[in-house]
């Protein structure tokens, strides 16, 4: 067995693209069974981590993300810009 201490980038290794933090989180709040846009826009418009379901590890992976990023992503990709 290899003993040696192994050195990883965890920002490298889970770094997600906001459409798929979108849709890993909008996936987990529907299996839990929430309204996922209403769940989610609450989040975004309070910051609230409560309104984002912690199953499937959503809640710490949206929280990863700043807010004004994110909204500044979904206007370019509503105007498609």
């Amino acid at each position: 067995m290899d003993r040696q201490t192994r050195m990883y980038d965890i920002d490298r290794v889970e770094q997600k693209t906001i459409e798929e933090v979108l849709n890993l989180v909008y996936n987990a709040l529907e299996e839990r069974g929430y309204n996922a846009i209403d769940q989610m826009v609450g989040f975004i418009l309070s910051g609230d981590p409560s309104y984002i379901t912690s199953h499937n590890n959503a809640r710490n992976v949206m929280g990863r993300i700043e807010r004004d990023d994110l909204v500044e992503e979904l206007i370019k990709a509503y105007l498609k810009k």
